[in-house]
């Protein structure tokens, strides 16, 4: 099966970002969201990213009014469901979220449509029976930001098809990201691993080990990581740090990966990285 038709359920950070990499790849795509509002803010938001591709000769103008021509809103879920190859969600980590969404889009959509969720923690096992087919439903954990990030992590539940996962691999290739397929378990494997990292960080800023660019550095000079990890969780989000913290504390370990203090008490304060404009550091 080849996906040319491509559903993204939530234009927000993700959601923009997945229908931006499908288009451009040749994809028809259709952005869906609750209001016209929200997804007229995530076209405009591809658009912005594909001005600013074309400014610093990353993308030609050609591949711009390409993507932008395949690329349309749709705020009716059913239109936006229709004849479409894939149907990927990219809304927010809440799992009651998610099961409505697909069990509103389910019957909408093709017999042969496969169903992706752009959960970067939650257990497929919580969210597949709101799927049609549960042979026709994968993970597919995109990175931020989507149009720069080269992994796409794709998560196999039990029941997901040997040939659904064919035909995501053979697309996550065509959009250009590398896949890599994992089984289906609490933080899959990059979140579980992000996380561990980035918790232990907040602890020892927490304990006043070091400054927070200190402890970055340790890890993008020292070894390598083009990214220190508080850095990082200011750019994922310290509110889908927390998210995804909770559930591996609840799944997993809740020692290992119980949310620091610290943590808890900026996201309460609103500060929540880069989006917020202050998190572990301060942002224009």
């Amino acid at each position: 099966m080849r996906i040319d038709t491509v559903c993204v359920i939530g234009a927000g950070t993700m959601g923009h970002g997945i229908a931006q990499v499908a288009a451009m790849a040749g994809c028809k795509v259709r952005l869906h969201d609750v209001s016209e509002d929200a997804i007229a803010a995530g076209l405009a938001k591809v658009a912005k990213n594909l001005d600013k591709g074309v400014a610093r000769g990353k993308v030609t103008e050609e591949v711009r009014a390409a993507a932008l021509a395949n690329l349309s809103g749709a705020a009716d879920l059913a239109q936006a469901v229709a004849d479409a190859d894939l149907v990927v969600e990219a809304v927010p980590e809440k799992p009651d979220l998610k099961r409505r969404i697909f069990a509103a889009a389910a019957p909408h959509a093709t017999a042969t449509a496969i169903f992706g969720s752009n959960t970067s923690s939650l257990p497929l096992a919580g969210i597949i029976d709101s799927a049609p087919d549960a042979s026709r439903f994968c993970g597919m954990h995109f990175f931020n930001p989507v149009h720069i990030q080269p992994l796409l992590e794709i998560v196999r539940a039990e029941q997901t098809s040997d040939a659904v996962i064919d035909t995501v691999v053979a697309f996550a290739q065509r959009i250009g990201k590398k896949p890599i397929v994992v089984k289906d378990s609490p933080g899959f494997a990059s979140s579980r691993l992000g996380l561990a990292l980035g918790l232990e960080a907040i602890r020892m800023l927490e304990e006043g080990v070091a400054s927070a660019a200190d402890i970055d550095a340790a890890m993008t000079l020292g070894y390598r990581h083009p990214m220190g990890p508080l850095a990082l969780t200011d750019l994922v989000g310290l509110d889908v740090r927390l998210a995804i913290a909770e559930t591996l504390a609840a799944e997993i370990d809740p020692v290992r990966f119980g949310p620091p203090q610290l943590l808890r008490d900026l996201v309460a304060a609103g500060k929540l990285g880069r989006k917020s404009g202050e998190g572990f550091y301060k942002y224009d």
